[in-house]
């Protein structure tokens, strides 16, 4: 392929691409600044609102990203051919790949960049976010849902409950549950305070044990102190807080691990260690997708067409994500499939596109009414 024409169609594409996402994200921005105004106030709040505008850039960076990639490639297109260079290519014998060459790779370089700035700064900006909302403007919003302390962890038979504390320093108030087959309570135990010790073996002060038996007599143990082994180790109790999404990669597999050994939910913790690659990837396809859709013969009102194609994507692929997440939280739907079947549906278009232009996909015709 020529160099100079690489060139030219990767310069445009860039100055669209960065041009489109800076407008959306300062859209959204003033969007959301006026739908939260009313909740801003108090001494300094002017660079408090700063700070948090400024982290909530760079996550929508990260969100809006993929769209911005796909809007930009029909634009690039479309301009091109507006002014007749299209049409000048065909002349000069380049085919559809003097486009969509240049587009494709921009796009997966700034798709393979969305993935390492997810990971490295929009994945923190996220937790600062929702840091400045909640302790400095008071709007806690689904917060408790995320950071809410777990209590309420199951490992073999047992099922424990901690009130307090932590696994490095040991937990304060401790009902254990031993359950038989049948589901039915063998034996509780209560502790004032529970410190791991090596082996799975944990020390319990202040403990009162109650055993029942299948007759249903009851007999009660208490003792200052007392050591068991209940078959988990500290390390199973390292459930941290927060939103999977605004956790690292290597953060996610380990609260996948550890969630999954105390019967704790891990499909959206699972979700979004897939949705960490699958969606910014997305934009990929997604952007020879529009190359394509712009390449159409017999179109018109090229721009307004690339812009409107590219929203109609962007909300179809934006409302597919919606429902499948939810699919996936209410257990009807594998969080991998889930995560990647946007970018397998645009990639299946934009590849049957292509094979449609090169004549090796005919697609069927309308046929006329006879008369």
């Amino acid at each position: 392929m020529n160099p100079t024409l690489f060139g030219y169609v990767v310069r445009a594409y860039v100055r669209y691409t960065l041009g489109i996402l800076a407008g959306v994200v300062a859209v959204f921005l003033v969007v959301d600044f006026v739908d939260r105004a009313k909740a801003y106030g108090g001494e300094g709040w002017v660079w408090d609102v700063l700070k948090l505008y400024g982290y909530k850039a760079l996550v929508t960076v990260q969100q809006l990203g993929p769209a911005a990639l796909l809007l930009a490639a029909g634009t690039t297109v479309s301009a091109l051919r507006k002014k007749g260079e299209v049409t000048a290519l065909r002349a000069l014998t380049f085919g559809p790949a003097a486009l969509y060459l240049p587009v494709g790779l921009c796009a997966l370089l700034a798709c393979l960049g969305l993935v390492l700035f997810d990971e490295t700064v929009a994945a923190r900006a996220g937790r600062r976010v929702d840091e400045i909302t909640t302790q400095r403007f008071n709007r806690w919003g689904d917060w408790r849902l995320y950071y809410t302390p777990k209590q309420w962890f199951r490992r073999g038979d047992n099922i424990f409950f901690l009130r307090g504390g932590d696994a490095q320093e040991g937990f304060e108030n401790v009902s254990i549950f031993t359950l038989t087959p049948e589901f039915k309570l063998r034996r509780r135990v209560d502790a004032g305070r529970m410190r791991s010790l090596a082996d799975n073996r944990w020390e319990l002060t202040d403990v009162v044990e109650r055993t029942f038996t299948e007759d249903g007599r009851t007999t009660v143990q208490q003792q200052p102190r007392a050591e068991y082994e209940l078959g988990v180790g500290a390390t199973t109790f390292r459930i941290r807080p927060g939103r999977p999404e605004q956790m690292r990669l290597g953060e996610l597999r380990e609260q996948i691990a550890a969630r999954a050994e105390v019967g704790l939910a891990t499909r959206g913790f699972q979700l979004a260690w897939h949705n960490r690659f699958a969606y910014a990837l997305a934009g990929l396809p997604a952007a020879l997708l529009a190359v394509g859709l712009a390449l159409r013969t017999n179109r018109r009102g090229h721009l307004t067409a690339a812009v409107v194609e590219g929203l109609l994507i962007a909300v179809a692929m934006w409302g597919l994500m919606v429902v499948s997440r939810t699919l996936v939280l209410t257990e009807r739907l594998a969080p991998a499939v889930a995560a990647w079947m946007p970018t397998t549906l645009l990639t299946l278009v934009a590849g049957g596109l292509w094979l449609h232009r090169e004549g090796l996909l005919p697609l069927p015709r309308r046929r006329r009414a006879a008369k």
